[in-house]
């Protein structure tokens, strides 16, 4: 689980999703009971296996290492949604462009009703490292695989880091198609019988 965290955020961070040391990125294994979780304000290009954290659902440390301090986003999303085993947190431009606008993106790509799940909702403003930021993104995720942070940046979801990466990825390109159709004019919603 280790080397999937680290190859997932390194992707991430190539794919400047993220910049500096912000998001992170978790994988739960609900047999176990672990969660493998980047760790607290770490260079990417730096990062190892070795410095991944576990930890259980309920933050207790399994080994040495201090996790990242959004951990309670991670295992509110892993307890509200128990088909999710991966998470995904990053702060790309174009998509926490409009979480700072406090607008969603409404369902303009055909893309987004496959991998997301329709249009991508806001979470309301919550402290970044609280468990009511978690809380904030379950509500906006009802029915959803991601969901803009108010202010903060996008969180996405899957069954495996592959997903959850693939939907953090079509979320910041659905804003950025978004953003652009908006200079260019009034931006379309896919109809509602195709949907």
């Amino acid at each position: 689980m280790k080397e999937q965290v680290v190859e997932t955020a390194l992707r991430m961070y190539s794919e400047k999703l993220v910049s500096g040391t912000s998001g992170n990125v978790s994988q739960y294994d609900r047999e176990t009971g672990i969660i493998a979780i980047t760790p607290t304000n770490m260079d990417y290009t730096k990062m190892r296996s070795r410095d991944i954290v576990l930890m259980s659902l309920e933050g207790t440390i399994q080994e040495e290492g201090k996790p990242s301090s959004e951990w309670p986003l991670h295992t509110e999303l892993y307890k509200a949604f128990s088909e999710m085993s991966a998470v995904i947190h990053t702060h790309s431009p174009h998509a926490t462009a409009f979480a700072v606008l406090h607008e969603t993106i409404p369902l303009v790509l055909t893309e987004m009703l496959q991998f997301l799940g329709g249009d991508i909702p806001l979470a309301e403003f919550a402290a970044p490292g609280t468990a009511q930021l978690g809380l904030n993104a379950v509500k906006a995720m009802a029915g959803r695989y991601c969901c803009l942070l108010a202010n903060h940046g996008l969180v996405a979801a899957g069954k495996t880091l592959e997903e959850a990466w693939l939907r953090a990825s079509y979320a910041e390109d659905a804003a950025r198609v978004y953003h652009l159709a908006r200079q260019l004019g009034v931006p379309a919603p896919l109809p509602k019988n195709a949907v």
